[in-house]
């Protein structure tokens, strides 16, 4: 079975950081929760504080605010509207 590509990518320096539902819990935990940007930086797999500072900075608000379980529905609607626009 072929990998399905990303829909949505986050780049920080020379890391990519794919949004997914696992990623939206934890964007999700250092929104509503006291989560230092180290403790969001060592669960996104950064180096440091910084470049989880930089990541926050560059993820769209409409992300941030998606509940895991809607991901799917959106990420239907991207794949659609990129279809469409093609």
């Amino acid at each position: 079975m072929a990998e399905e590509e990303p829909v949505y990518v986050i780049k920080i320096g020379e890391k990519e950081i794919e949004i997914n539902e696992d990623t939206l819990k934890i964007i999700r935990e250092y929104v509503h929760t006291p989560l230092s940007l180290e403790e969001l930086a060592r669960k996104l797999g950064l180096e440091s504080w910084d470049e989880a500072y930089e990541f926050i900075k560059k993820i769209p608000a409409w992300i941030i605010w998606t509940p895991p379980s809607l991901w799917k529905y959106r990420v239907g609607w991207i794949k659609r509207r990129e279809e469409h626009l093609k």
